[in-house]
């Protein structure tokens, strides 16, 4: 498989939100805005690539039975960076994302392609999986939280489109993000069948 079909494979055919609905807690939990969802799938993305990068270099030195927890060792050593970086520059949304951050340790998506894909393909390869599978989810949360920041408060990345008051708050809100999340997967099935 080229590295091209490998990379539009994670953000088409098996993008991680809308395709596999997988990564279902940061995505419905932080996706109230545009900006936060961005923040959290590139945050994914950076821990996407490294570790599977990282994996794909030592999967043979590691013995099978504690294949996992190595896994884990790794992704949770560039979720600990990714904290101190995020915690140093961009504290506000550090702050906003609070928790899923380093709940990305135990998010299905990292530790299934680093099962799924690093531990059995190149080191390229396996970087180019994270960036497939990190744009995908990136877009995907980025999508969710535009919808629902543009039906909740009548903004997009902050900019003003209508009067926040004609907002619907329910969308702001995390029953807002269950319904915002299925019209979105319907539309896009939608549009695969036609």
């Amino acid at each position: 498989m080229s590295n091209f079909k490998i990379l539009m494979n994670g953000i088409i055919k098996e993008n991680p939100t809308f395709v596999l609905l997988l990564g279902m807690c940061p995505t419905l939990g932080t996706t109230s805005s545009a900006m936060n969802g961005m923040g959290m799938g590139l945050a994914t993305m950076f821990v996407l690539i490294c570790s599977n990068f990282v994996i794909a270099l030592i999967k043979n030195l590691i013995p099978d039975m504690v294949r996992i927890p190595s896994f884990i060792v790794v992704i949770a050593s560039f979720v600990t960076l990714l904290q101190m970086v995020m915690q140093a520059y961009v504290p506000g949304l550090y702050a906003t994302l609070g928790l899923f951050i380093p709940l990305i340790v135990v998010n299905c998506i990292v530790l299934g392609r680093a099962e799924a894909f690093a531990a059995k393909n190149s080191p390229v390869a396996s970087i180019f999986d994270g960036v497939g599978i990190g744009l995908g989810f990136t877009l995907a949360l980025t999508l969710l939280g535009a919808v629902r920041e543009f039906l909740g408060t009548g903004k997009i990345f902050s900019f003003t489109l209508f009067p926040e008051d004609y907002g619907m708050l329910i969308f702001v809100l995390a029953p807002g993000a269950f319904i915002a999340l299925g019209y979105l997967i319907a539309i896009i099935n939608r549009m695969k069948k036609a």
